[in-house]
């Protein structure tokens, strides 16, 4: 056991993440505020991303004289890497149920030969393992290892709550016999079909993330903590409706810290995509307050009438605009994620097209009036702390959920509705960017989004609620005690009161 100069314990912490850039940042930023209150945090992903990471990071490199080899580490974070079971080249997208299934047959023996290697051969103490949904087998590693666990759900509370419920069987769900059924939740206002995450309907096509998750649920008994990356202020009631059943504690937003007032290059996220800076000296040249952001994530690719409706509208708009539009790897030959031909040209004196962006930087421009957004979690986040009102347009899995958060919780935007075809048309682009922008609501979505922005810097600040429930799990883990519900930090009636307006 690893000793400082007083005998004090060096408590370690593991934290293992799926390897995606979505699902690595809210991680390394979780372990920096953990590194921050005196325990030491290191990062475990899959080595298929190994170079990438390495690459970016002027990363540093120490000799461990266990082994006689590197260290890498990001901002005090250590690195390390373990086999998924394939060769690097492999591609891991092309058969996800594949892929999900090796992962969880040989994950567990590489992370558990990894954590033997780099803890127990090197005296080092491990207190705490942090996963994330995506790699719920490394729950099991922590019971084999009798180290306690913690879940960081990167999902916002609201989307735990109704997974929970529903595989518990604690509510009733849309079936295939009645595919229609409306979902009444604790906390929530009432979900629709359209509104729910898509593994919880019968349509869902995606087995092995279904199973997945199921399983997460039933095991829900081997995590001590469960974290989330989201805020109080943002989700109260939600999260005092989960009080009885499974407490969740919030620990966000965990953005990029410059969202948040504080030291930009303090920040440990990573980009696994090169972003077009270009794009910010574009942005420069801008009005305040002008500029449409766009982009829908790494994922999403639209339909090339899909692509063609969003363009035509943009460029109806007469607004300047930025879209990030990624182009597929291989072209499709029905022209899916492509944009229109002549478009770039026809636009080049009104918008800016980027293959990737720090979107970071560009949610916090002063140029940027609104956000069209797939959604995601991450996205949305961000897009909260920097106090951009948002037009939703969700895909899949908790994006459905997080627009209805945006409309009828939030109230900081539009969500954008399809037609009989499954197309949101141009017109309803074009009235949604107006509604925003210009609307009888416009400035409320405006006072509501900055409001969330506040309440966000003030959570994570010295003695805000983030910042204390990080702190309840910093001492639960040094001293070894179990997690007891009166640890949770809710609001006082008085501060309850305050946010009221913010959060219904």
């Amino acid at each position: 056991m690893a000793l400082t100069e007083d005998k004090q314990v060096i408590h370690h912490v593991l934290l293992v993440a799926f390897a995606a850039q979505g699902h690595i940042n809210p991680l390394l930023r979780l372990g920096k505020r953990l590194v921050s209150k005196g325990l030491h945090a290191t990062l475990a992903c899959t080595g298929n991303i190994q170079e990438r990471l390495l690459k970016q990071f002027a990363t540093t490199n120490t000799e461990d004289e266990s082994n006689n080899s590197k260290n890498h580490s990001i901002s005090g974070i250590q690195l390390l890497f373990f086999s998924d079971g394939f060769d690097l080249d492999y591609d891991r997208k092309a058969d996800l149920d594949h892929y999900f299934n090796t992962l969880e047959k040989v994950g567990p023996v590489n992370l558990s030969n990894m954590i033997i290697e780099h803890y127990y051969n090197n005296h080092k103490k491990l207190s705490c393992i942090v996963i994330n949904p995506f790699v719920p087998w490394a729950a099991d590693v922590a019971v084999q290892h009798r180290v306690p666990c913690a879940l960081l759900w990167i999902q916002p509370c609201s989307i735990f709550a109704i997974y929970y419920r529903f595989f518990n069987k604690l509510n009733s769900f849309p079936t295939s016999e009645n595919p229609d059924l409306s979902v009444e939740l604790p906390g929530l206002p009432v979900l629709s079909t359209e509104d729910l995450p898509s593994f919880v309907l019968p349509s869902n096509p995606f087995n092995s993330l279904l199973k997945m998750i199921s399983g997460l649920y039933q095991n829900m008994k081997k995590h001590k903590w469960v974290l989330a990356n989201s805020f109080l202020e943002l989700e109260k009631d939600v999260i005092h409706s989960m009080y009885e059943l499974c407490p969740i504690r919030p620990v966000g937003p965990l953005v990029p810290t410059s969202l948040l007032c504080e030291d930009e290059d303090s920040d440990v996220g990573v980009e696994l995509w090169k972003p077009e800076d270009a794009c910010l000296e574009w942005l420069n040249k801008q009005s305040a307050s002008s500029v449409i952001y766009v982009s829908f994530g790494s994922i999403t690719v639209l339909s090339a009438k899909q692509m063609e409706a969003i363009a035509t509208a943009l460029k109806n708009s007469n607004h300047p605009f930025l879209w990030v539009a990624k182009q597929p790897e291989v072209p499709t030959s029905d022209g899916a994620g492509q944009l229109p031909n002549g478009f770039i040209e026809e636009t080049k004196d009104q918008g800016f097209i980027a293959s990737w962006c720090p979107q970071t930087k560009v949610l916090a421009h002063p140029a940027i009036v609104c956000f069209i957004t797939h959604c995601g979690w991450n996205s949305l986040s961000e897009t909260i702390a920097a106090g951009v009102p948002v037009i939703t347009f969700p895909q899949w899995s908790d994006q459905p959920t997080n627009a209805k958060l945006v409309t009828a919780v939030f109230k900081i935007g539009l969500k954008l509705r399809r037609n009989s075809e499954g197309i949101v048309s141009t017109e309803e682009v074009e009235t949604c960017i107006e509604e925003i922008i210009n609307g009888p609501k416009s400035e409320e979505y405006k006072k509501n989004v900055m409001e969330l922005k506040a309440a966000a810097t003030k959570a994570v600040a010295s003695g805000g609620s983030s910042d204390l429930n990080i702190q309840w799990l910093v001492d639960e883990i040094s001293n070894g005690n179990s997690c007891e519900s009166e640890g949770f930090h809710f609001l006082s009636d008085n501060q309850s009161a305050e946010q009221d307006k913010v959060t219904t």
